[in-house]
């Protein structure tokens, strides 16, 4: 049976559809593809896209001679939506989550790092003759949804747009003197602002584009010249797709791609259909004059040639040819005359956007022959003899590549960020080890990598002295807090660092509570039974922040001792009923026990024992016992006393009774404390207290609290504004935890008394400081910087705070502050900005200041952080924090000098003085944002009762709770679990962050086994973890 003349005719427009898909993947066009299209999808489910519309449209088979044969059961256009919906979602909407490069990636990349990060996307980079400069193009413009080309100094970090900011722009490419920019735009053309418009109603809208790049055919080539303000001047004019385009070496000749042919001769029936679906199908290499005179064409092969370049002694042109389907492309090169072609690749795949290492001896190119949704880069001999050698390995999008001219970088665009839209990325190149896979002897040495910009030494002397055993961990009021702050001012005044405006010197003292010991408290239940008398720590203990003295009064118990704004979520008040003026409170710890989800952690968030303190005593009560009831962890303790900083007590005497005074207080009731308790864990709101029949409290609370005197240095380089002008603090904290005797200290058992060094907690941020000072130094800036080394932050950033209150310099000449905790550990290159939601600027800031660093960075948004940056930007001051990560050697004996990575702390430095000196240098300040901070769903530390063992990794932004470690002994050990497994459910719940984790322990039960579900090395796992009580 023959098939109809509508099929043949379909079949032969699905043809051309996916040939016009294909094309898409010329250079980058996906990424203004589907602009529309917002929604998360993997790179597995893109490929779900893919297979599922495939399913649909074709019937695959081989032809005779081993070629893909397809048979479309629907109209092209509807092949076209749902190909082109499945390549954006590849690209566009990037992994879940990202990911780090395998083993194989590494032979050949080093240091991979993300370049771009201003932007919608980014993509087509390439390096200027001399290496220092790099043009590309990017979506970066509010009112222009198009790219635009934009060129980055690669030494200074500096940005500054090419193109006029009208139209369309793509292809940018540097004359070989670097005195021009040749590039592709449409801003001729006069409906070029109502196509943005347009464009950008169509995006707001949420709909999906049916096309992926249009080939417009309004589309020419320009160039202009390398300085600012320059206007581009016109070289080609003919009608259709001129773009791609490229100079010869020596500068008089430029390639490119032209779809003219399609639109400058007369076409037959089919042809015009043909334009009408896929005008790429006319495209072909084309070569003029550098003015664009002297016009011929190279090829004439039916089907998309284009991409081309020049090797670099302008011997051959590479360029892709995709076939007469469109479904595949390969590699060929050619004389510039366009005789002897050669095919470089016959690799049954879309190969495309190929690019000659200087060197000549082979050509990059991006293929997916691992898979239709996963391009990744490859490299292939220059004559095309061997079989291509894959370059990366990470699921997604990489292609584009192009290398440095001097042949030890490549660029690329990736989307292995993990967000919407691919960006530049830049890594070291391996040219050995590129030649060595290629099976070809190596033509030249590498050299070297070259010297840290920072001194390796004096970093290493800066962390050694500061971690030193004789500094005995820098305790902030101790002898090795003095003998630190001391070191630091004589660094700094050895760079030429002078005291701020106004005062004598460096040193800014602050007092503190230094701590607080019960010396002898003590409680009479005056009862039925008579008085009696209980003292001792098993018995009754003062809580840190309870006043000291002796008050008395009848006793009423007020259940969990709980009240919340009226403006909470749901009304919870254990003193609606209640009259507790002048009377002595008891309360049961935590909360109710049998309550669950949003409830429990809602009433988590008022259930710390310092506001029930606080609640009780604005109700009118003369003091509170705290019971920790037998329904509960820890049943009939007393609560061991925990450190605490305020100044002062709660206003009010407030102590923790064990089991043998919970049982003289409710000896009158009647019922036991069981019962009791149980009648309120159901979490009624309704549920009331009541006085205690014929019970007189009387209390005695006994403590002795330590003041002592911190000391922050602060030092200031002056700038060429004056002093009046608003400054930048560079920051870091120098204090530690001593031997590890507060709260803080992760100390296993024969590490505890031990001092605890805190080489990268926090001298190497010290260190760092220190560093950027010193290169500041050398140079000019606007604004004046302050360095900042704060004491008390262990504490509760004591230091910072204090001088954001009362410090010489008012919060509102500050124009950003800049804090290092925490950065002598970097990883896999990845360095970590925190806290950038706090101005819109940061994102400009931080781009530029890292190209010359070259880290790849995780940029983190969120302001409210456990460090002294917090105390800053809740003053209104732009905020940043650069973090290297957690492992399993924080806040322990085992934190010392010899573990960290000195080079790298080196490249951190010179990032935080580049950041410093990129705000000091501008003429505004940076705009400040509120952020609205995310509730907080797990309690404080107090109402959290579960203990797991479980060492987060907080500074990972990936879809799950990242383990850094576990601790040695505790459940998670117990169950299994070790550093690097992500865990994805606890106890039923779903884990996409440290939040849903910490949400999920306020639900489980102490020694009530829970199932953990993991994922180790790509595999999930099930395991049960049984709890235990947090002390």
């Amino acid at each position: 049976m023959r098939p109809s003349a509508s099929a043949v005719e379909s079949t032969r427009k699905g043809d051309l559809a996916m040939k016009s898909m294909a094309n898409s993947f010329r250079r980058g066009w996906f990424f203004s593809a589907n602009p529309g299209i917002s929604a998360p999808m993997t790179s597995r489910s893109s490929a779900s896209v893919w297979m599922t519309c495939m399913t649909t449209l074709l019937r695959l088979g081989r032809r005779s001679d081993g070629t893909l044969r397809a048979s479309y059961t629907r109209p092209a256009s509807y092949l076209r939506t749902c190909c082109l919906l499945g390549l954006t979602a590849l690209v566009s909407a990037a992994p879940a989550t990202a990911q780090e490069p395998e083993p194989g990636e590494r032979s050949f990349l080093e240091q991979p790092r993300r370049l771009i990060y201003e932007g919608r996307r980014s993509g087509e980079g390439y390096f200027s003759a001399d290496g220092a400069s790099m043009v590309f193009q990017s979506e970066r413009l509010a009112e222009n949804p198009f790219y635009q080309i934009y060129l980055l100094d690669l030494l200074t970090g500096d940005t500054r747009q090419v193109s006029t900011g009208v139209g369309k722009t793509t292809c940018a490419f540097f004359h070989p003197d670097g005195s021009e920019i040749l590039f592709a735009s449409t801003h001729h053309d006069p409906r070029s602002l109502e196509l943005q418009r347009e464009e950008l109603e169509f995006r707001a809208s949420g709909r999906e584009r049916r096309y992926a790049w249009d080939y417009d055919p309004e589309m020419d080539l320009y160039a202009v010249a390398n300085d600012p303000g320059a206007t581009p001047r016109r070289l080609t004019e003919a009608r259709g797709y001129d773009a791609e385009a490229s100079y010869s070496p020596d500068g008089q000749w430029i390639v490119f791609t032209s779809t003219r042919d399609g639109y400058g001769r007369p076409l037959d029936d089919g042809e015009r259909r043909r334009l009408e679906v896929d005008p790429a199908y006319f495209g072909e290499i084309w070569i003029m004059r550098a003015d664009g005179s002297e016009p011929q064409r190279l090829t004439h092969t039916p089907g998309y040639d284009g991409g081309p370049f020049f090797f670099a002694d302008g011997s051959r042109i590479v360029w892709r040819r995709f076939t007469d389907d469109g479904l595949q492309a390969d590699l060929w090169s050619m004389r510039p005359d366009g005789t002897d072609p050669r095919r470089l690749t016959d690799f049954g795949s879309m190969s495309w956007a190929p690019y000659p290492h200087p060197s000549g001896e082979y050509v990059f190119f991006a293929s997916n022959k691992h898979g239709f949704d996963n391009f990744e880069v490859f490299i292939v001999d220059a004559d095309g003899t061997k079989e291509p050698v894959r370059v990366t390995y990470t699921d997604g999008f990489d292609g584009l590549p192009v290398p440095s001219p001097d042949g030890h970088r490549l660029a690329w665009t990736s989307n292995r960020h993990g967000e919407q839209g691919g960006q530049i990325y830049l890594a070291d190149w391996n040219h050995d080890g590129a030649l060595r896979a290629l099976a070809l002897p190596p033509d030249r040495d590498t050299g070297p990598a070259p010297a840290p910009v920072s001194s390796t030494t004096r970093l290493e002397d800066h962390v050694s002295f500061l971690a030193g055993p004789e500094l005995a961990g820098r305790l902030t009021g101790s002898v090795g807090e003095l003998l630190a702050s001391e070191y630091i001012a004589h660094q700094l005044a050895r760079i030429g660092a002078h005291p701020l405006p106004g005062e004598d010197d460096m040193m800014f003292e602050f007092d503190f509570t230094a701590g607080a010991r019960d010396v002898g408290s003590s409680v009479v239940v005056d009862g039925p039974l008579g008085a009696i008398e209980f003292t001792g720590a098993d018995s009754v203990h003062a809580l840190g922040f309870s006043d000291s003295g002796d008050v008395e009064g009848p006793a009423v118990f007020a259940g969990y001792g709980i009240r919340m704004p009226d403006s909470a979520e749901f009304g919870y008040d254990s003193y609606a009923t209640l009259d507790v003026r002048d009377r002595i409170v008891v309360a049961l710890r935590y909360v109710p026990e049998d309550t669950e989800g949003d409830v429990r952690a809602t009433l988590n968030r008022y259930s710390g024992l310092r506001y029930k303190a606080l609640t009780a005593r604005e109700a009118g009560a003369r003091g509170l016992l705290v019971v920790t009831g037998p329904r509960s962890p820890n049943a009939g303790k007393t609560i061991p006393m925990a450190f605490d900083t305020a100044a002062a007590g709660s206003g009010i005497p407030a102590a923790s009774v064990g089991e043998e005074v919970a049982l003289a207080l409710f000896a009158s009731t009647g019922r036991t404390l069981e019962e009791i308790q149980k009648s309120f864990d159901d979490g009624n709101p309704h549920a009331v207290g009541f006085e205690i029949p014929s019970v007189r409290i009387g209390l005695s609370t006994a403590l002795e609290r330590e003041r002592r005197t911190g000391r922050n240095v602060v030092a200031a380089l002056s700038g060429t504004a004056g002093t009046e002008a608003s400054w930048v603090v560079l920051g870091a904290h120098y204090d530690h935890l001593g031997h590890g005797r507060g709260g803080s200290s992760l100390a296993r058992g024969d590490e505890a008394g031990e001092v605890h060094p805190g080489a990268d907690d926090n001298a190497s941020g010290v260190a760092a400081v220190l560093e950027a000072a010193r290169a500041l130094s050398e140079t000019d800036h606007r604004r004046p910087v302050a360095f900042a080394f704060w004491s008390g932050e262990e504490l509760g950033v004591l230091g910072s705070s204090h001088f954001v209150d009362r410090g010489p310099i008012p919060t509102g000449r500050i124009a950003a502050y800049i804090n290092l905790d925490m950065v002598g550990r970097v990883r896999d290159n990845r360095l970590n900005v925190q806290g950038i939601g706090s101005s819109p600027d940061w994102a400009r800031v931080v781009e530029a200041a890292n190209v010359p660093v070259g880290f790849d960075l995780s940029l983190q948004s969120d302001p409210y952080l456990p460090t002294d940056s917090a105390a800053f930007y809740n003053a209104g001051i732009p905020t940043a924090n650069l973090f290297s990560g957690a492992h399993p050697d924080y806040h322990r004996p085992t934190d010392t000098a010899e573990k960290l990575d000195y080079e790298a702390l080196g490249r951190v430095s010179r990032f935080a003085a580049l950041l410093a000196a990129r705000v000091a240098k501008r003429d505004g300040p940076l705009s400040f944002v509120q952020v609205e901070r995310t509730m907080q769903r797990g309690g404080s530390r107090d109402t959290v009762r579960a203990y797991t063992g479980t060492v987060p990794d907080y500074a990972s932004e990936v879809e799950g709770l990242l383990l850094s470690s576990v601790i040695e002994g505790g459940p998670a050990a117990a169950a299994g679990l070790r550093g690097g497994d992500m865990i994805v459910e606890f106890a039923g719940q779903a884990i996409t962050s440290i939040y849903d984790y910490t949400y999920a322990l306020d639900d489980v039960k102490v020694d009530v086994p829970v199932e953990v579900v993991f994922v180790r090395d790509g595999v999930r796992h099930r395991v049960m973890l049984t709890p235990g009580a947090r002390p």
